[in-house]
């Protein structure tokens, strides 16, 4: 699945630190209309139109890009098929680049007048590219559905709020799960039936296994999975990566320093090999090899081809004071107009919604649908696997809707890097971590005037 966000960032997943391209990157958008900031996009919006729920109007072609290149295209390609022959007045093309080629793409595009109408973008690019003008208000399209938190879920929800302003509808969100190898369990000693839920039982399987000559969780200390590991237990201890504002860097307290220190203790203590590779851990689960693995929710229809592996898949464990796990979010966008069309907008805003409550489809390619009437029905419930992680809604967390937030996070990833590979203590990794963070939240400030 291409939710992963080195592949966002222009690395692949076996890129050691992929960020720092992004949206945080790409051209700034002087040239999107007759002028520099005044230009940009506020409240109402110059190309905001009324939203509706259906379109009359003439014939009208809606250019819809994203960046669904792996497993989950087909099924997006599917959806758009089926609107186009329910709508015969819109036509939806749809154009996929690699995620790090469509955030360079899309705002260079918009630019010049050639951008698409329609596009999908993760939650933590929307806030930089509403600073920037790129994409448009939707508190239209929200207020004309009657849209509330609860239709979807307050965390992913209020994820798409930019400047007190609704730029972003979600699709999708896609969490970290518990997965684990059920034959490994058994020879460790374990019930394969009954992952561990809590701290205690964890500790308890790891020394069980640790017992019979197996390393049952190895740590990871790249991005893919590592930091997606930390921030999640960060938050399960209490912990913040930023303030409310995104003004400064939090993760170097003490919740960030429990955190990290449970992650290298894996290593200290024998559960871990030291220098895990990039993947080693999933493919390790795959071979026999380890037990445990915080992971996406796209590794389901990757532990899918494996037809003889004994798997399954859980919500995270509650290591720290509360439950709480990392998650992204795919949601849909409309780009700035060179001249307005409200026909476009119209249809534009009438494909969202019809995606999103046509969302069922979305969730069989590996994601948790956003919409609450599609993830609380029977079609979704029918998923096991996905509905397991999908547990997890109410106790996401993500990245506080600040401009060039995504690319702050490489201080995160470093941190951990330096820490799991024992450069550095956790505690001194985490606060030359987030000192740096601090830089660049206020060069961020000063670049996007917020």
């Amino acid at each position: 699945m291409n939710t992963n966000p080195l592949n966002r960032t222009g690395l692949n997943r076996r890129g050691l630190l992929g960020l720092g391209v992004g949206a945080g990157g790409a051209v700034l958008l002087s040239a999107c209309g007759d002028g520099g900031p005044s230009d940009k996009v506020t409240g109402g919006g110059q190309n905001a139109a009324p939203a509706a729920t259906s379109y009359t109007g003439p014939n009208v072609a809606l250019a819809f890009w994203n960046g669904f290149t792996g497993g989950d295209g087909p099924f997006m390609k599917k959806l758009v098929d089926q609107f186009n022959s329910e709508h015969p007045n819109i036509k939806v093309s749809m154009n996929t680049y690699q995620w790090a080629d469509y955030y360079q793409k899309t705002p260079a595009a918009v630019a010049t007048g050639n951008g698409p109408d329609v596009g999908v973008m993760h939650v933590d690019h929307v806030a930089t590219n509403a600073a920037r003008g790129v994409v448009l208000p939707l508190e239209d399209l929200a207020k004309a559905l009657n849209f509330k938190a609860e239709d979807f879920s307050p965390p992913v929800w209020n994820a798409g709020v930019y400047n007190n302003t609704r730029y972003s509808i979600p699709l999708d969100v896609h969490p970290l799960g518990f997965f684990y190898n059920k034959a490994v369990m058994e020879k460790g000693g374990l019930d394969p039936e009954k992952p561990p839920t809590n701290n205690d039982e964890y500790q308890a399987a790891l020394e069980s296994m640790k017992s019979k000559g197996i390393q049952g969780d190895w740590v990871t200390p790249f991005e893919f999975t590592g930091s997606m590991q930390f921030q999640s237990l960060l938050w399960q201890f209490g912990g913040n990566l930023f303030d409310e504002g995104g003004t400064k860097a939090l993760f170097g307290e003490q919740p960030g320093v429990q955190a990290l220190t449970w992650m290298t203790d894996h290593v200290k203590n024998g559960y871990s090999p030291k220098n895990v590779a990039q993947d080693a851990d999933l493919v390790a689960l795959r071979n026999g090899k380890n037990a445990f693995n915080w992971n996406g929710i796209w590794t389901i229809n990757t532990l899918k081809e494996d037809k003889d592996l004994q798997w399954g898949v859980a919500p995270l464990p509650q290591i720290g004071t509360q439950k709480a796990a990392w998650a992204g979010s795919h949601q849909f966008v409309q780009f700035k107009q060179k001249a307005k069309d409200d026909n476009k907008l119209t249809a534009g805003k009438v494909f969202i919604n019809w995606i999103s409550q046509h969302s069922i489809e979305w969730a069989r390619g590996g994601q948790v649908p956003a919409r609450a009437e599609i993830r609380n029905g029977a079609e979704f419930k029918a998923l096991p696997e996905q509905s397991a992680i999908g547990t997890q809604i109410d106790n996401l967390h993500f990245l506080p809707p600040k401009p060039g937030i995504a690319d702050v996070m490489a201080t995160v990833v470093t941190s951990i890097n330096e820490a799991v590979l024992g450069r550095k203590e956790p505690a001194k990794a985490l606060a030359d971590g987030a000192a740096k963070a601090n830089q660049l939240l206020e060069q961020n400030a000063k670049k996007y005037g917020s």
